[in-house]
């Protein structure tokens, strides 16, 4: 038995990710490098978790509805747009596209998307009653199924002329994600690439929360890894190639700390008020680096 306790092919046979190859010209070589990494104790998770090509071209399909949406969102987003109004465009789209919105009724969330406006770290959930003013900021994350698969990217909107500080936020959270993406690559524990992320925000006088992070995706809406943006570099579980996941950091202008008491039980706030910021991407991990897959 192998290191995760899946069964392996013999080198003849057909691989197990349903390639058609025999497995020696497949993921054996990959398969006794994670063996390897497992006995010397590394963190390796398990095989059934990597995306097969087939899965990586299902959730492509996926992320065509869900960067669609965020594009659509980009177009019409404005002053005077309710929340609510998101929330229609997004059943709209999926529904024109044959997608559906992951988030609705997800554990129970009401609605199909995410809007988190200024001070909330996320979780917002739209409203009628909610409107974008002038010189806010709102993160709209959208996850979608489409065929069995899942994708999930989220954005930040700046509404009109915002405040240079809060921009800032924005472009600094925008930059440590791409600092993220820059420092993926397969062979290196997850926190090396976390800590790309962390150190961006940091160093610009910026905090990470640390309840909230990424996640792996594809098969279902959230899988392991937890990708957490407070994991200190060389921790964490090696990246192979198939491995999917976000890259999501919340990044507050002020302190870490967050409230989750809001009575709906979803919305998650800045302790101390100050605005936050969030950018989403989803990728694979290649044998030579990445593929972005959703953003």
């Amino acid at each position: 038995m192998s290191f995760d306790g899946l069964p392996s092919p013999g080198r003849n046979d057909k691989c197990w990710c349903g390639s058609g190859q025999k497995y020696k010209k497949c993921h054996q070589k990959n398969d006794l490098r994670m063996e390897v990494l497992a006995g010397q104790g590394f963190e390796v998770l398990p095989r059934d978790l990597l995306k097969t090509a087939e899965d990586i071209e299902g959730i492509k399909r996926s992320a065509e509805v869900n960067v669609g949406v965020l594009d659509y969102v980009g177009e019409h987003i404005a002053a005077g747009v309710t929340t609510e109004e998101i929330d229609q465009w997004v059943n709209e789209y999926c529904q024109a596209h044959d997608a559906i919105p992951a988030d609705l009724d997800y554990e129970g969330y009401p609605k199909s998307v995410c809007t988190s406006i200024n001070e909330v770290v996320c979780h917002g959930i739209p409203s009628p009653d909610e409107v974008l003013k002038e010189g806010d900021i709102v993160n709209v994350d959208m996850s979608t199924i489409k065929d069995g698969y899942f994708s999930d990217s989220s954005r930040m909107y700046c509404i009109g002329e915002v405040d240079p500080e809060w921009k800032r936020l924005v472009d600094v959270t925008k930059q440590s994600v791409e600092a993220g993406l820059a420092a993926v690559k397969p062979w290196i524990p997850l926190g090396d690439v976390t800590a790309a992320v962390n150190k961006v925000c940091t160093d610009a006088g910026f905090s990470v929360v640390a309840e909230f992070g990424g996640h792996g995706i594809g098969l279902e809406f959230h899988e392991d890894p937890f990708v957490s943006f407070v994991r200190e570099a060389g921790t964490g579980p090696i990246l192979v190639p198939g491995m999917c996941f976000t890259i999501e950091p919340m990044v507050n202008m002020g302190d870490a700390a967050i409230d989750m008491n809001d009575p709906n039980g979803w919305t998650v706030r800045t302790a101390d008020g100050l605005p936050t910021a969030q950018w989403e991407v989803q990728i694979v991990v290649t044998e030579d680096g990445y593929e972005l897959l959703s953003w």
